[in-house]
């Protein structure tokens, strides 16, 4: 049985997903994987049954490593509207970085996998989304009583729908800059009071 906390899951995991972004997922092979690593072959199936079987544990990773960024720089911010911001930035930031990785996971789980997954590898981000949002509405910086998970989970995906298709369906007609103060005003839009 395989020790989860020995280091060598995140060590296959990191090394996927480099292997993976420069070879592309249909020509890389388990070897491949395992020689980045620096480890057996054979240990890395004590971790994964088949190269498809990275694909939900690396969306995972990727959400951790991008819910970890935006938790840090955001737990000093004050405001609603300051949070949202960092929201954007690393949403946009990790995009740009595994945009190539980010697709193999969404076609391998959309193909392979239930909603199901996707909602247990997004309920932490969803959940701590969501209280930020009641916050935000107890401090009435948003409207008032708006529905908080149902809003937290449509602005998640909101926003990484946009930087997707900047980076990924390359909608690039004007500077990032521009495009993500859009998505940012546009969402302020949508959550004040008229």
């Amino acid at each position: 049985m395989a020790n989860f906390t020995d280091g060598k899951y995140n060590l296959i995991l990191n090394a996927s997903i480099e292997v993976i972004t420069e070879k592309g997922y249909d020509k890389t092979v388990i070897s491949d994987i395992t020689k980045k690593a620096g480890i057996a072959q054979g240990t890395f199936y004590l971790y994964f049954s088949s190269k498809k079987a990275l694909i939900p544990a690396i969306a995972d990773h990727l959400l951790t490593i991008t819910f970890g960024k935006i938790k840090e720089k955001a737990q000093d911010k004050e405001s609603f509207w300051e949070v949202l911001e960092v929201v954007i930035d690393e949403t946009f930031n990790i995009t740009d970085s595994y945009k190539e990785i980010l697709v193999l996971c969404y076609s391998g789980l959309a193909f392979d996998h239930s909603m199901e997954k996707w909602e247990a590898i997004y309920s932490p981000y969803y959940d701590w989304f969501e209280d930020i949002l009641l916050k935000a509405n107890n401090h009435h910086e948003i409207i008032h009583d708006p529905h908080a998970k149902w809003t937290a989970k449509l602005l998640i995906n909101l926003i990484e729908n946009a930087a997707e298709r900047f980076y990924i369906g390359l909608e690039q007609e004007e500077p990032l800059d521009v495009y993500k103060t859009r998505v940012f005003h546009f969402i302020k839009r949508s959550l004040r009071e008229i």
